[in-house]
């Protein structure tokens, strides 16, 4: 073997990554200021999918809110998607994405949960009546118009989460808004449509679904990018998030609500955030990705420096044999040994740009490697380089490919590998890339993590994936029956902030009193004759505790705690006792108020009773004492102490406290 040519000289990956880092002005979120958004031109919407609480799906009769596990199934059907023309006679650049996959869809079928609806063997039935009346009264208290008629469409879905390959879907209000603390939010509009399936796994170029959650009818509110920052945004979606659960006709808990974060910076362009499960996830989020479009145009732009006409640009692909170069990378010599074949890319000018910041923690080579999994279905990892922040190409094994390639400084090295029959598509994935690097930030569905950077999930659909539903009769709307469902809709959300306010609620209260619409519950503890105040913490705080430390009963509703404050008045017992009450009534529901007193050990005492020892333990606290001469204050303090539990609920405590300072002070 001929000796290995020495390695140029080239970037060190990591300084590399944070000299960009700088170079773009990139700057955490907990030290961002609002001039670092205005910088940028930050933009932000979100398109908010919340799930209905029907008793059945939109399109067909089988039940809604039934769920299975994964193994719990009675059926496969297996399907590969196709895409088809839109009305306009063009493809979806997604559905033309996903047919590259060649992914081979299962569905797992339960037969409680699915019919032949569902993998289009039947016609959809009317729309769910119980849907569309929900879905309408949250798009009046959304402030927005309702259109006349409603007309069902379909909207192409080829990723598999709809075995039919298309979603049915109606708007049924447009040009509404919310109020947040600083500003109103414009609403573009509220669909109604139905849900897609669950994902179980996605592997190489199978996908595995199951069915209980498909058809289930589901609301999407769609606003306008008018969120200039990160914390505006999650403000917006909690507010859609409260007055959705203020009609008490959605579903609440994991997955049941969903949201799409829109995110650009000048120069930018949408990106679709997809499927974000928490909103307090939203802020960091956005912020990361306005800086991924921030670094992407900065790449756009050395790259323009170095290239004057990019429709010139191309690159070099070799097959080659690790072993046989004398390349001693493991993974390289591993990849090739499972029978992978290997590949090495020559980038022209992409020289200190595969090692660009993009994300925390991540650089350009992230946005290839990601697109080798979606696209060519090569599972990772799948890519490597001189210029990889993580695992980079060492000095020998960098020099023999820079001899192979021809490579000079300005040119960049990526290696990658897979399957053989995959390998053409993996080509074509890092050429377009590469061209699109040269455009700035293409337009991309991306998938949020925990950390707050996002993954390619897929293209971003335009508006030739949209086609009529000639199944579907359009829905005539009278004006009588929109002006009936108005007088049903609650109390608009901006109005509870301020009825909490004026009850002096404390503000640590507001986000789960609203979150968990107790604003009614509250109401009802109202005309029993309790303070605002009172129940506001009495729920915001106490209810919340008791939610976090017991495990709640199915058949516990809220209107339970109604129920127990008036018992306590008719029985003319302190509210206090309630807060001892709660833990046992929330987990057992079904228990009268008196099991439930003896459960807690609670005697029924007068105020007589209750104060006949005060004598006695006055004295008995002289006796103990190891202070010569006990103060007012230290005795009653005690005193207090002693009568404490067996006066809670029999007396107000503040009642107890004076009656035993007048006595302690006689004495």
């Amino acid at each position: 073997m001929k000796k290995s040519p020495s390695s140029t000289k080239r970037v060190d990956p990591r300084k590399n990554y944070l000299a960009t880092r700088k170079a773009i002005g990139y700057v955490d979120r907990k030290d961002a200021k609002e001039s670092d958004y205005q910088r940028i031109g930050f933009m932000s919407g979100l398109e908010v999918h919340q799930q209905l609480k029907t008793k059945e799906k939109l399109f067909c009769r089988c039940p809604a809110g039934v769920f299975h596990s994964n193994n719990n199934y009675h059926a496969e059907v297996i399907r590969h998607m196709r895409p088809t023309l839109s009305e306009l006679g063009e493809y979806d650049g997604t559905a033309l994405m996903e047919f590259k996959t060649k992914k081979e869809i299962t569905y797992r079928l339960n037969n409680a949960t699915t019919c032949t609806y569902e993998i289009d063997d039947t016609p959809p039935f009317p729309i769910n009546r119980e849907a569309l009346e929900y879905a309408l009264e949250i798009s009046l208290l959304s402030k927005l118009n309702i259109v006349g008629e409603v007309h069902i469409t379909r909207k192409q879905y080829l990723d598999g989460s709809i075995p039919t390959g298309f979603q049915r879907t109606a708007i049924l209000g447009v040009e509404g808004e919310i109020q947040i603390s600083n500003k109103r939010i414009g609403l573009i509009q509220l669909s109604i449509e139905e849900d897609s399936c669950r994902e179980i796994s996605d592997i190489g170029h199978k996908r595995i679904y199951k069915t209980d959650r498909l058809g289930m009818p589901l609301i999407e509110t769609v606003t306008h990018p008018e969120c200039l920052t990160p914390d505006e945004l999650r403000e917006a979606a909690e507010y859609i998030r409260f007055l959705n659960r203020s009609t008490g006709k959605v579903r609440t808990g994991m997955g049941a609500a969903r949201e799409d974060v829109n995110v650009s910076c000048k120069g930018g362009t949408r990106i679709e955030i997809k499927g974000v499960s928490h909103n307090r996830w939203i802020p960091e989020l956005s912020h990361i990705e306005a800086f991924r479009q921030w670094a992407l145009l900065n790449i756009r732009k050395v790259l323009l420096s170095r290239l004057s006409n990019p429709n010139s640009w191309s690159t070099t692909y070799k097959e080659i044999d690790p072993k046989e170069l004398g390349i001693e990378n493991e993974t390289l010599l591993a990849m090739h040994e499972q029978g992978y074949v290997v590949v090495a890319a020559l980038l022209p000018h992409f020289g200190g740009l595969i090692s660009h910041f993009t994300q925390p923690g991540k650089c350009f080579i992230s946005e290839l490697t990601d697109r080798l999994k979606v696209i060519a279905c090569i599972e990772k990892p799948n890519i490597t380089s001189p210029e990889d922040i993580d695992a980079p190409l060492l000095g020998n094994d960098t020099a023999i490919l820079e001899s192979l390639l021809k490579a000079d400084e300005n040119d960049a090295i990526v290696v990658f590998w897979g399957p053989k029959e995959d390998i053409p598509t993996a080509k074509d994935t890092i050429t377009e890339r590469c061209q699109m690097a040269f455009e700035g930030v293409p337009r991309e569905t991306r998938r949020p993590l925990p950390n707050g950077t996002t993954l390619f999930e897929r293209v971003l659909p335009g508006a030739d994936r949209m086609y009529p539903d000639t199944d579907s009769a359009p829905i005539p709307l009278a004006n009588d029956y929109i002006q009936r469902l108005s007088k049903n809709i609650p109390t608009d959300v901006a109005e509870r902030y301020k009825q909490m306010k004026e009850w002096n609620i404390p503000a640590d209260t507001h986000s789960y009193l609203l979150k968990k619409n107790l604003l009614p519950v509250i109401e009802s503890l109202v005309n029993l004759g309790l303070t605002g105040q009172f129940a506001g913490i009495f729920l915001g705080h106490r209810l919340k505790f008791v939610e976090g430390q017991v495990p709640a009963h199915p058949d516990f509703s809220h209107s339970r705690i109604v129920d127990m404050f008036k018992f306590l008045a008719a029985n003319k017992l302190d509210k206090s006792l309630a807060k001892l009450m709660l833990p046992v009534v929330y987990r057992h529901p079904n228990m009268d108020f008196e099991s439930v007193l003896t459960s807690i050990g609670f005697k029924r005492r007068s105020k007589d009773e209750l104060l006949a020892p005060v004598n006695y333990l006055v004295e008995k606290f002289k006796e103990i004492t190891i202070c010569n001469k006990p103060t007012p204050v230290t005795t009653q303090n005690w005193v207090m102490g002693q009568l404490h539990k067996q006066a809670l609920g029999n007396i107000s405590l503040s009642e107890l406290r004076n009656s035993i300072n007048k006595n302690v002070e006689n004495n």
